[in-house]
């Protein structure tokens, strides 16, 4: 009895040791998963603190508050150590955490959903790489009624559609690829989609622009003077991998995805998700530009003249790569003048990647012009040299001016 309890329990041991063995992701697994994680960007808000990566913590401000982004680290009482794959891909795809309760969707899982279950549990391995950090992170600090989290059945009901990404048969391999990244795991709407007043999708005006954190996310469709219309396949991969290309210069919240995420990407991807950009129809229609008064264009050009003409040329031309050119600046003609004020008002410094490790910078212009001065300015290289945007008024730069560092 005691030889048979013994090979029982021997070929239990056994038995458990392989099963531990076999549950191990494989090299090529973590591998793929860290190329996704970087795909997904999901350092950017999940990292508070750069000796902890993916501790949690980040606070996320929303149009209804604050939102602090978990721990993705293997910690097991406050990451997600002890999570079941399938309570993993759950969250991911579907937004439901392991306790059943729902996520707000400053997760994207909204995108995620199209993301295939091998591409989650290879997020998972690679995750579960990491060192766990014991980080507890905050509750939201969102506006009654939004802290329910109940409420957000109604909002899944309303707006969430579920679903893998549908590759369309018609379409080349990489052009379904940058699908899958740019709608799926990159969640690339989440910036520059407008939303509704419930923070969803405006998907009749997919990827046409939108404000975030006071910055304005531009046009990715073929819209001819604020969008993608000018920009070949080469040039938007240039610009995803280096932050910088012939046409313009990322900054702000676009720099960190750079920085954390595109330039990172593989060679492939990045085309192909350039491919798919370039593919996207043009969207609604671009506002009527009136004109600034030829009196107000003399006082914008005389601000230019003193203050921006030494990098940018008195043509616009600037230096490719070094100082962003003006004339045909997608960015720069887009309807919401944010982005050009914020860099205006508070200064630029140009993102560093390995593919263009060089740096630049803009000085603040915030203490030594008004808002009459920047708002003419502004509306000089909005309308000069064939470009042609909304005006903009000192009001505007006077609001930008306030939501400031």
């Amino acid at each position: 009895m005691r030889t048979i309890l013994a090979s029982l329990v021997s070929g239990l041991t056994l038995c458990s040791a392989v099963a531990a063995t076999a549950s191990e992701p494989s090299p090529e697994a973590i591998a793929h998963g860290k190329a996704l994680v970087e795909a997904g960007d999901c350092a950017s808000c999940h990292t508070a603190d750069p000796a902890k990566p993916f501790a949690g913590g980040k606070r996320i401000d929303t149009p209804f508050g604050g939102i602090y982004a978990p721990n993705l680290t293997p910690d097991r009482d406050t990451g997600i150590g002890a999570w079941t794959d399938a309570e993993f891909t759950r969250a991911l795809r579907f937004g439901i955490a392991p306790d059943g309760s729902y996520y707000y969707p400053a997760f994207p899982y909204p995108y995620f959903t199209k993301m295939t279950k091998d591409d989650t549990l290879s997020i998972r391995a690679y995750l579960s790489t990491q060192a766990p950090v014991a980080n507890r992170v905050k509750p939201p600090e969102l506006r009654w009624p939004f802290g329910y989290r109940s409420l957000m059945r109604a909002w899944n009901w309303l707006f969430f559609k579920p679903g893998l990404f549908e590759p369309d048969q018609f379409k080349t391999a990489a052009w379904n690829r940058g699908g899958y990244l740019v709608t799926g795991l990159g969640h690339c709407g989440a910036c520059h989609t407008p939303k509704n007043y419930f923070g969803a999708d405006k998907r009749e005006l997919a990827f046409s622009g939108n404000e975030v954190g006071g910055w304005f996310a531009p046009r990715l469709d073929s819209a001819a003077r604020s969008g993608l219309k000018s920009w070949s396949v080469d040039e938007i991969a240039e610009y995803l991998q280096s932050g910088r290309n012939a046409k313009s210069h990322a900054d702000g919240l676009m720099a960190e995805v750079i920085v954390n995420s595109t330039s990172k990407m593989s060679d492939a991807d990045v085309r192909a998700m350039a491919i798919y950009l370039k593919g996207l129809p043009p969207g609604p229609s671009e506002p009527a530009a009136t004109p600034p008064l030829e009196s107000e264009m003399k006082v914008g050009q005389a601000v230019y003249a003193k203050f921006c003409i030494a990098c940018h040329e008195t043509d616009g031309s600037g230096a490719p790569r070094i100082y962003p050119p003006l004339p045909g600046n997608a960015l720069l003609q887009s309807e919401n003048p944010s982005s050009t004020l914020r860099v205006i008002l508070d200064g630029a410094h140009t993102v560093t990647t390995p593919r263009a490790p060089n740096t630049g910078e803009m000085p603040a212009y915030a203490r030594q012009l008004s808002d009459e001065q920047i708002a003419a300015v502004t509306n000089y290289i909005r309308n000069s040299w064939g470009n042609a945007a909304p005006l903009v008024t000192a009001a505007q730069v006077g609001k930008a001016r306030s939501q400031g560092p």
